[in-house]
Formats: C-alpha cells, structure tokens, sequence
C-alpha cells in the first residue's frame, strides 16, 4: 500500500474524539479521503447497533477502530461484529487501538489477529490530555486531583504521537501484523504529573491518594455514569499496578522521533489557558 494508490477512502471510527479526530486531520494533510463513523456522521456508526456496521465501510480501503471499552458492556462482541463487517465489504487494513495491560483490550487484539484482516495493533498507555480533555480536567480546575493511584508510574503517552502513528501506519507499508507500544519517554506518578502541570500554570494543584472505593464513591456522587465508574476502577485497581510502567518504543520506531515528553505537554497546554479556572487569569501567559 501507497500513499499515492490510495483513492478509496479510509475510515475512522470514534472520528471525533480524542485520537480520531486527531488522526482524521492527519489523514486529510496526506489527501486520503476520509470517513467518519460516529453516530452524527451521514452515514451512521453506532456500536449499540450492528446494523449501522456494515454500511460504514462501503468501498473504504482501511479502517481505524479502537477497543470500545467505554462504550459498550462487551467490547470483544463488539470488535467481532465490526471486523466482520469490515472484512465482508473488503476492507481489509485494520488498524486497532488498544490499551496496555488491560485484558479487555487483549481480548479484542486476540478477536483481530486470528480475523484474516490485513491488522495492526497500537497498544497505547494512559494518555496525557486525560488531563486536558478528559475526566481528569475538572479536578485540575478545582485545585486537587484526588485519585488511587499511588507510587507506580506511567509513562504518559500524547495524543498527537499516537495519532502521528496511526496515520502512519494506515497509509505507509510495511506494519502488517506490528503490535506497536506507545508510551512517552519516561515514567512519573499521578502525583508527579500534577506538580508538573501546577508548575506549568503557576497554580497550586494538590494530588491525594484515596482508596479505591472512595474514588469509586466520589465518581458516582458527581453523577459519573456507570461504565465511567467501572472501568476507571478497573484501571486503577489492576492496570496501574505497575505492569505498565516500563517506557516502550513503539513511537520512536514508527515515526524515527522521541515521544513527547509530559512536560512539554503541560507546557504547550498550559499556555492555551484550558487550565485556567474562569474567574482567574492565566499566569502561563501566552507562549
């Protein structure tokens, strides 16, 4: 596969979240046409019904998908059903975002690899613009992150490398049958990650350690839904034992650079003034 051969489309499935939407722009700068699968989108992709699966693919060349752990109960159920689809219409290149550590997210590797699809694997770590984007911005905000994890680290991985990666090996030969892990450079704490973001806005952000019900407790007396609380449990209690906290090379060897650094991130990000509660100015200034 070529870039310049390329003239049917590729999709990307979760085509405006965090990584898709990322990964569609990417897409777009290299001129492949692209299709979102979302529930917006003008053809429709639901993962609570199989019968928008299939329609989705249509004449597309490849296809970006992600294990739907938050979205439905059976992500593996899921994964077969859309591959199966995927590979009826001829969509061949799949291309799977998966997460390291989690079981899950084995499963639906496993459900790829034996599919017949033309499958890479992207097994990525906790990403830094949780912190950003994600359930993680509101207690940035209020001053104190208060979370399970406790003295393990993990090496952050960004969204813009993972989505760097994606586009890589959706539109580039030779990662057929890669598993690539994508993490950042280094390890650090949940705790060191809040320091670092509190140094780059200049503001004073607290991190305590709570048990694990607590969190769980304190996430369902902020209305979090279900699924949210479960599977955060399930990060915080199983996957960041420490099993992931040994730095991989997936993005150096995909893309021939360093992943970036978690400082650098709350650097770059520090100065857009998201962290920046409203009634405040923004002590990052621009940058």
């Amino acid at each position: 596969m070529t870039q310049t051969a390329r003239h049917r489309p590729t999709i990307v499935l979760g085509g405006t979240g965090t990584i898709g939407r990322r990964l569609v722009e990417r897409l777009t700068r290299r001129n492949i046409p692209v299709r979102i699968g979302s529930r917006a989108a003008g053809l429709p992709f639901d993962w609570d019904q199989p019968s928008t699966w299939g329609p989705v693919f249509g004449d597309a060349e490849a296809a970006y998908t992600y294990v739907p752990d938050l979205v439905v109960p059976n992500p593996a159920d899921a994964i077969a059903g859309v591959v199966e689809a995927a590979l009826a219409a001829g969509t061949r290149r799949l291309v799977l975002l998966s997460g390291r550590g989690e079981e899950k997210a084995q499963a639906c590797e496993k459900i790829l690899m034996s599919s017949g699809a033309d499958w890479t694997i992207l097994r990525a770590s906790f990403f830094n613009q949780n912190f950003s984007e994600g359930y993680l911005l509101d207690p940035i905000l209020a001053g104190e992150v208060m979370l399970p994890g406790g003295d393990v680290g993990e090496p952050f991985s960004d969204a813009d490398d993972i989505a760097d990666v994606a586009a890589t090996v959706l539109t580039e030969d030779g990662h057929v049958g890669d598993v690539h892990e994508l993490t950042g450079p280094r390890a650090l704490t949940f705790a060191e990650a809040t320091a670092t973001i509190a140094e780059a806005t200049g503001r004073d952000i607290a991190y305590t350690r709570v048990a694990p019900e607590d969190f769980a407790a304190g996430l369902a007396a902020g209305v979090v839904a279900q699924d949210i609380i479960d599977f955060l449990a399930e990060v915080f209690g199983t996957v960041l034992d420490g099993r992931n906290a040994e730095v991989a090379d997936g993005v150096v060897r995909v893309l021939g650079r360093p992943a970036r650094d978690f400082a650098d991130y709350a650097r770059v990000t520090a100065a857009t003034g998201v962290w920046t509660p409203t009634d405040q100015p923004n002590p990052a200034g621009p940058r």
